[in-house]
């Protein structure tokens, strides 16, 4: 066994509640602090791959949880014949996008999301509002669930997303006129209960799977974060083809 090793198995051997830890008298705790301090000494390196290697294992036990997680909620994310969709209706390679219709990142993430679509035709994303960057979002994403009632979900969601200026009521007005909405139903159906039940059931969502921020895109038990390239989300594709 490398030194390295032996030294990891030291640090280990003092973490509370561990099996090593937990079988050490004070005095063998003694010499195994005395052997750190010497090696650390030696070689100050050391200490930085330890912290290396326990934030490794600890994104590994994030990921592995976070999985567990989009296993469990599958039916939620992938399935559930009221979410907003785009792409395929059929699609057999099914994505969920968690947004903010006022994220930059969002916003730079769409034409990528529209050539996916276009490209890869057995494609079907689940479109999750996530409003999460304050009362504007909220304002977006009431509109855009209420724009879904009248079929118009997917036109108000690529006007919004290729917004550069802020989202505002009579933005919205201007938008959802312009993509065929009745805007005095609309602005009704905004407020009603079922609308404001869809935004606390995304946000429950998002919170059991531990989603930091937006965009995020999910497929199979895979998480991506961040405005990623169209070559990231086809190789995503063709796992979940394969």
């Amino acid at each position: 066994m490398n030194r390295r090793r032996l030294i990891a198995l030291a640090g280990a051997a003092l973490l509370p509640g561990t099996a090593l830890a937990q079988g050490l008298n004070e005095a063998q705790r003694a010499e195994v602090l005395d052997i750190l301090r010497r090696a650390l000494r030696e070689d100050p390196s050391i200490l930085r791959d330890a912290f290396e290697s326990l934030e490794r294992a600890e994104e590994e036990a994030r990921a592995a949880a976070r999985a567990q997680a989009i296993a469990q909620n599958a039916q939620a994310l992938f399935q559930d014949p009221a979410a907003p969709i785009k792409g395929n209706p059929q699609g057999r390679v099914v994505l969920a996008e968690f947004f903010d219709v006022r994220c930059g990142f969002c916003k730079q993430l769409h034409p990528v999301m529209d050539q996916l679509v276009r490209r890869e035709s057995d494609v079907r994303v689940v479109l999750v509002d996530l409003p999460i960057l304050g009362p504007a979002s909220v304002l977006g994403a009431r509109a855009l669930l209420a724009a879904q009632r009248q079929g118009r979900y997917v036109p108000l969601y690529d006007a919004l997303l290729r917004l550069r200026e802020e989202i505002t009521e009579p933005v919205i007005r201007r938008e959802a006129e312009r993509a065929g909405l009745d805007w005095a139903r609309l602005r009704r159906e905004m407020d009603e209960a079922t609308t404001t039940q869809r935004i606390e059931r995304n946000l429950g969502l998002a919170r059991a799977l531990d989603i930091q921020g937006t965009p995020a895109i999910l497929g199979g038990t895979t998480l991506l974060p961040g405005a990623v390239d169209l070559a990231t989300l086809q190789r995503l594709t063709a796992q979940l083809r394969g």
